[in-house]
């Protein structure tokens, strides 16, 4: 209850723990999920035996579900938790409405459970990231709008007339995590399970990254930082360090971050100046985010024998720790000639999860242990089992991070050695995929003790809360807690930005437009893309066949280990061919440039190998190259190519602009299949049934054979008549 300002009187409200209680619930239980996935395929890494030979076990299928799983699932609903039980605190009030929240813990976990059938099934996009088909994509858009009218009809109906720091964190999220995903997600539908985006080529590159690298920032970063700024000062009891420097600290991040994603394009056929662009303002974020980092760590100066002793502040603060430890490498990595070194290397994997176990994780795990006493009203468990599992994360995060480091930087430098005759020193890829073997083995089990951690504090809160009093457990809270102190008496000349949290709906919309100035900078070239990609008559669309074979290739997530861009370097030159010119992936949808090579680039694979080759690599890849690690995909010769589909997809990509006649769409399934019987005759030389030609193998050879052939004929061509 509290005192009505108006009339004195007492006022009495209560506040929905319950919806946080369900929450907390499927963080635990997505946790383990997405970690044991994670798990399971580092360990496919480290020996391919472990991919079963199942069709939905291969990392190609796994690796989408584990990043969907550890993001969307475990940090996701984490991210729900730790704001449905801090704004009605900060706000004073009830949530504005229980049945949307009960509409959106429900209508989440289904997207989840609908993400978790579709992927193994080979049912993707193939946009990283955004893997999920367009009748998921849709229910995520509905479902976060049940969030935004909630959250927001929250603020409305606050009782308290600031918003605090925490506050502004979580209107960004919710605003720009709605504006990445309907941009991205744009595609037009082949059927209910398959579709294709409007983007293509250079323009999908720009804006999946545009959207990737800012999915990272605003849903793995800017709600964190929220949570951050509310249980680090309740956990310590100590006001947060510096108003001011929350101010800059929010404005300079929300503004700055989005600019940043053509970093992910470096060495590509995109304009230099994004990409000088990109890396320019990724070199900058490094101060703004290390700002909140100081804020949070000194938010903690007079209380460090309580971070040494207390589960929730020294999983905070360690979770600061690799905030700005994460923030300081991703900068790093963005300049042009580090990432030349550690892009589509393993040093970019280590990087990645030194922010999601060690930030997102940490920092859940410290949130879990601040909310579950509080809401069962009882005690933790155990503070020993606390710290066993803190150490046991700590020390797994650690193998991993040096591990993937030490890949990384190995694969890089052995890519690119060039002796004094100009020759490659390593000129086969396997040399250097079985150089890191034994990291990759340090890195699975590095992740076992990660995952270990986690149960045993997933085992800790269940005991915590079965000891809870059963009558207090399920009792609402009938006061407010009141909020952190934000500092803001200390700091006069911050009044101006005082009266802009009395006005909430004014402040979304300068947050709106902060986000809004970088995204349509850097998404404008792709839009005017025609203009800057050099025409070029010889690049044809694919065939029917071949279109059936790139969705055969991206159902089975080859896109997660081979890329298809080769840099305008001189080892690249010399192991790949010419470098990769924006015309080539023109008809490309989605793009399939990589972010990865655990495998070779296939972008002029197309050629150097005959069809036997293919067909023997895709059985058994250790027939033709000894010690792979690749997985067999035996099933490729046994499942039937669905033909009756392909004129859709002719159709959708004519719709797209891809200069389809409609003669060519008529004869679609013909075309495509007499291309298949022609692949399958050359193959029963070797021993290759004719019946085969109806096997979803042929496609993919189809396809495969294709990547860079088109360049390859006209630079042949051109050296004739020359």
């Amino acid at each position: 209850m509290s005192t009505s300002s108006n009339t004195g009187h007492l006022e009495e409200f209560s506040y929905n723990d319950k919806i946080t209680k369900w929450f907390v619930g499927a963080t635990m239980l997505w946790g383990v999920v997405a970690l044991l996935l994670g798990v399971i395929i580092a360990f496919q890494l480290a020996y391919w035996k472990f991919n079963l030979g199942l069709e939905w076990t291969t990392f190609g299928r796994l690796r989408p579900l584990h990043t969907n799983a550890a993001i969307f699932a475990f940090v996701g609903n984490a991210i729900f938790a730790g704001v449905y039980y801090s704004t009605q605190r900060l706000c004073k009030a009830r949530i504005f409405n229980d049945m949307l929240s009960w509409v959106h813990f429900w209508g989440w976990q289904l997207i989840i459970v609908s993400a978790a059938v579709t992927l193994p099934l080979g049912i993707t996009t193939g946009k990283e990231y955004a893997e999920l088909e367009w009748p998921i994509d849709i229910a995520i858009a509905l479902i976060w709008v049940v969030f935004a009218i909630n959250f927001f009809g929250t603020l409305i109906k606050r009782r308290e007339k600031h918003i605090y720091v925490a506050l502004w964190f979580y209107i960004a999220t919710i605003v720009t995590v709605a504006v990445l995903h309907i941009v991205n997600s744009i595609s037009l539908p082949v059927d209910l399970m398959k579709s294709y985006p409007v983007y293509a080529g250079v323009q999908d590159a720009l804006v999946q990254w545009w959207y990737g690298h800012n999915a990272v920032a605003f849903f793995l970063t800017t709600p964190f930082l929220g949570l951050m700024y509310y249980f680090i000062p309740k956990a310590a009891n100590r006001p947060v360090y510096s108003y001011r420097l929350s101010i800059i600290h929010f404005w300079s991040l929300v503004f700055i971050y989005i600019w940043a994603g053509p970093h992910h394009l470096l060495y590509s056929a995109i304009p230099d100046w994004v990409q000088t662009l990109g890396m320019t303002f990724s070199v900058i974020l490094w101060m703004p985010s290390w700002g909140g980092m100081i804020n949070g760590l000194l938010t903690l100066r007079g209380v460090w024998d309580k971070v040494r002793t207390e589960p929730v502040l020294k999983f905070m603060a360690t979770g600061v720790t690799f905030y700005g430890m994460a923030t300081f490498e991703g900068p790093l990595l963005s300049i042009k000639s580090v990432n030349y070194l550690g892009h589509f290397t393993d040093w970019v994997v280590g990087h990645v999860h030194a922010g999601t176990i060690g930030w997102n994780y940490m920092m859940t795990a410290g949130m879990l242990y601040f909310l579950v006493p509080k809401l069962w009203k009882t005690h933790l468990f155990s503070k020993k089992l606390a710290n066993a599992q803190f150490w046991t994360a700590t020390i797994g995060l650690l193998l991993y991070m040096m591990s993937m480091w030490a890949a990384g930087i190995t694969q890089g430098l052995m890519w690119r050695q060039i002796d004094e005759a100009g020759r490659l020193v390593y000129p086969n890829f396997i040399e250097t995929v079985v150089k890191i073997v034994p990291m990759y083995w340090v890195r699975a089990f590095g992740g076992v003790l990660v995952l270990l951690g986690f149960i045993l504090m997933v085992y800790n809160l269940v005991k915590t809360i079965q000891f809870a009093n059963a009558q207090n457990a399920n009792k609402e809270e009938d006061v407010y807690a009141a909020a952190p102190l934000s500092a803001a008496q200390d700091e006069p000349h911050a009044d101006a930005h005082r009266k802009l949290e009395g006005l909430p709906m004014l402040f979304t919309v300068l947050t709106l437009l902060a986000i809004l100035v970088g995204g349509i900078v850097e998404i404008t070239p792709s839009l005017l893309s025609d203009k800057f990609v050099e025409k070029a008559p010889h690049i044809k669309p694919y065939t029917p066949l071949e279109i059936a074979g790139r969705d055969v290739y991206i159902k089975e997530g080859c896109y997660v280990c081979h890329s298809q861009h080769i840099r305008p370097t001189a080892s690249e030159k010399l192991r790949y061919g010419d470098p990769s010119v924006a015309a080539e992936s023109v008809y490309d949808r989605p793009f399939q440039w990589g972010s990865r090579r655990i495998g070779p680039d296939l972008a002029r694979v197309g050629g150097k190998y005959n069809d036997m080759w293919h067909y023997r690599h895709m059985i058994n890849p250790r027939d033709v190259t000894p010690k792979s690690i690749m997985p067999n995909y035996s099933w490729l010769t046994k499942n039937k190519t669905n033909f009756k589909v392909i004129q859709k997809k002719l159709k959708v990509m004519a719709a797209l602009g891809v200069p389809y006649t409609e003669e060519q769409i008529a004869n679609a399934y013909n075309d495509a299949y007499k291309q298949a019987e022609e692949i399958t005759k050359g193959l029963t030389e070797h021993g290759v049934p004719m019946s085969m030609a109806n096997k979803e193998i042929i496609p993919l050879i189809a396809y495969l054979q294709r990547l860079g052939a088109d360049s390859a004929k006209a630079k042949a061509e051109q050296a004739e008549q020359e």
